[in-house]
């Protein structure tokens, strides 16, 4: 049985070992872009960082993912979209999904997905907005499934290829 659990910045140092080794150990580089920890850490000391664990009975952590709160930052995947600043307050950016290879094949990016929706649901939040790498079939497919609408593909996080998608809740 494996748990989706919502974790303080206490725990990033251990989230952050994932995105490590799942960066390491991708076959195909350009498809993760793992972020420094400064960026997660950042998010988090400013409360607008939201951060799930998959945890097994055992205790072991095998996936991280986190959520941005951007509001009106200028980085934001909201303006790639000309959203406008009523509709940017109401998006939430599914940020960082990292699954080790030995918790592979329990849907978990898709679990942890689903936990974070309901959370940003019941707080208000009305848009959700991510990016995939165009030829990443596993998490376009696992975004499809989830209701994503792809909206435009352009070059992000210095000059990767993404699509970005968005979902209404």
């Amino acid at each position: 049985m494996i748990n989706i659990i919502h974790v303080g910045r206490e725990r990033l140092g251990e989230a952050y070992e994932i995105v490590n080794k799942v960066d390491q150990g991708m076959n195909v580089p350009e498809w993760f872009v793992a972020e420094p920890y400064e960026e997660f850490d950042f998010w988090m000391k400013e409360e607008r960082g939201l951060l799930y664990l998959a945890v097994d009975e055992d205790e072991n952590v095998g996936a991280m993912f986190f959520v941005i709160l951007p509001g009106l930052h200028p980085d934001y995947l909201g303006y790639d979209l000309n959203m406008e600043e009523e509709q940017l307050k109401l998006c939430a950016m599914m940020d960082t999904a990292a699954v080790l290879p030995k918790f592979r094949g329990h849907h978990l990016q898709y679990e942890m997905m689903q936990t974070a929706e309901r959370k940003l649901h019941k707080e208000g939040y009305r848009y959700l907005l991510c990016t995939v790498h165009p030829e990443n079939k596993f998490s376009r497919e696992n975004v499809k499934r989830q209701g994503y609408k792809k909206i435009l593909t352009k070059e992000k996080y210095g000059g990767f290829l993404r699509d970005i998608w968005m979902k209404k809740l």
